[in-house]
């Protein structure tokens, strides 16, 4: 809710011509079936929860648009799936009555959240966090995150907190930053904006360890490009990079450390000019996942320049 509203007050400071065609980008990329695709293959439930929530904040969902989409997600509601697509389909569910359609959690269980979370919690790994499988040997940290998120929309809190904390704090690294997995050695980008994350949520996040991982996402920009990167070692920037990057520098308190005006004029060199946003300037074709992205990164600029 806290990065939707944020965003919202970003975008209502793009150029309408720049709302109007990736409204006009996102509304054509619905299936038939009411889902959303990545590049190839048929509709997504990962993929329907960006286009949804990139419509959700150019204020453009509509009760077409969302009496499609729940068409598209009762159909998920008896399959299984990962905790990635599970995140997806909850904020999904959440999103779609706010845009005019109907409540696709309705006809669910009484109990549905409950046996929503005892099955999340199959996925807790031995050192705290949450695996990306059931019964995995080691937590990852986007996975524990996603977990938390998904406990968090069901309205129930993170059982053995205190574990988890610890668990999240174990993958931090002496650069500030944090690691997807135990072996690494050096922090990404992608992984401190979820360790972050979480550790905020679960309030355990102190000040050395802000100002440090602030240190660390500052020297990930491209000299050459204005965007962030995925770590140190890669030369060129990308767009997830460069939003979560943005996001967490902003939640922390340290958004003055960024460049916004480098920043906004990658995002833009990553649109199309009918709308649509590519990964990065090395990429050549753009994606629903990608446009919440470039426009979360221009939404962010937009305030930072005020």
């Amino acid at each position: 809710m806290r990065l939707t509203t944020r965003l919202l007050e970003g975008i209502e400071r793009l150029p309408a011509d720049q709302r109007e065609r990736n409204t006009t980008y996102l509304l054509e990329a619905q299936n038939p079936d009411g889902g959303f695709s990545g590049r190839e293959g048929g509709s997504d439930l990962y993929y329907t929860g960006f286009a949804l929530r990139s419509l959700a904040v150019l204020q453009a969902l509509n009760s077409d648009v969302c009496n499609k989409a729940a068409n598209f997600l009762r159909t998920k509601m008896t399959g299984s799936a990962g905790v990635v697509d599970f995140f997806s389909l909850v904020v999904s569910c959440y999103l779609v009555p706010l845009g005019g359609g109907p409540d696709v959690l309705a006809d669910a269980p009484t109990d549905w959240p409950e046996r929503v979370a005892s099955t999340l919690e199959t996925f807790r790994s031995p050192d705290g966090g949450y695996g990306k499988t059931p019964g995995a040997l080691y937590g990852s940290t986007y996975t524990s995150f996603l977990v938390t998120l998904c406990l968090q929309l069901l309205g129930r809190s993170n059982p053995e907190a205190d574990r988890l904390a610890a668990f999240v704090k174990s993958r931090r690294r002496d650069d500030g930053g944090y690691v997807e997995i135990s072996a690494m050695k050096r922090s990404g980008t992608n992984p401190t904006a979820a360790g972050v994350g979480l550790l905020q949520i679960l309030g355990e996040l102190d000040d050395t360890a802000r100002a440090g991982t602030a240190n660390f996402l500052a020297a990930l920009p491209s000299p050459f490009e204005g965007g962030l990167r995925a770590n140190d070692r890669i030369p060129a920037a990308d767009l997830l990079s460069t939003f979560t990057g943005g996001w967490t520098l902003d939640q922390l308190g340290f958004a003055n450390k960024l460049d916004w005006e480098a920043v906004q004029r990658y995002a833009e060199e990553c649109e199309r000019p009918i709308g649509g946003f590519r990964g990065g300037l090395w990429d050549e074709y753009t994606d629903v996942e990608y446009t919440f992205y470039g426009l979360g990164t221009l939404a962010l600029a937009a305030l930072m320049l005020e």
